[in-house]
């Protein structure tokens, strides 16, 4: 499995959901886990995907989810699994 850890960050606004989970969808990206809280009108969502069955390398799924958190007003990160869990061991 290749999973991959994404976060959203932003102003709430309607469809962000949908649109992140759309691109995962085309692009073949399985959700295997969601997360999402809205506080004082501030999005923020954290997803566990794998990445495994999808033909598109890290670095363009990567770019094109920052091209869409722009278009949709949110900021977008993907973090490999294992570099995530470094960066947060205690």
């Amino acid at each position: 499995m290749n999973k991959t850890i994404i976060t959203v960050v932003g102003k709430d606004t309607v469809g962000i959901i949908a649109k992140v989970c759309t691109y995962l969808a085309d692009s073949g990206i399985n959700i295997l886990d969601i997360s999402q809280t809205i506080v004082s009108g501030y999005f923020n969502m954290m997803m566990i995907v794998d990445m495994s069955a999808t033909v598109k390398d890290f670095n363009t799924v990567a770019d094109d989810l920052d091209a869409l958190g722009q278009n949709i007003g949110v900021v977008i990160k993907c973090q490999r699994e294992e570099i995530f869990d470094s960066m947060h061991r205690i």
